[in-house]
């Protein structure tokens, strides 16, 4: 698919790839460039992927949390000996 370059260097994404990866007014795009190639990627934020995730037993957020932060300070001084 074409798009033409504006004067200001702005580029329209066209509106099939918009709808196919989600990208809505407002939504935050990465530009990434490898050789002469140029992709970009819509940025994602952490709320977009709430609920993306199903709870796996009981416990809830805290007891998760503990777990995690255990692990990180078991890491951490493990690092420094």
């Amino acid at each position: 698919m074409l798009s033409t370059v504006t004067t200001k260097g702005q580029v329209t994404i066209p509106k099939k790839i918009r709808d196919a990866m989600r990208i809505r007014p407002s939504d935050r795009v990465e530009f990434m460039q490898n050789g002469e190639i140029i992709t970009i990627v819509p940025v994602r934020t952490l709320r977009e992927f709430r609920g993306a995730v199903r709870k796996l037993g009981v416990g809830g957020f805290e007891k998760e949390r503990k777990k995690a932060k255990t692990s990180v300070g078991r890491r951490v001084i493990e690092e420094m000996q």
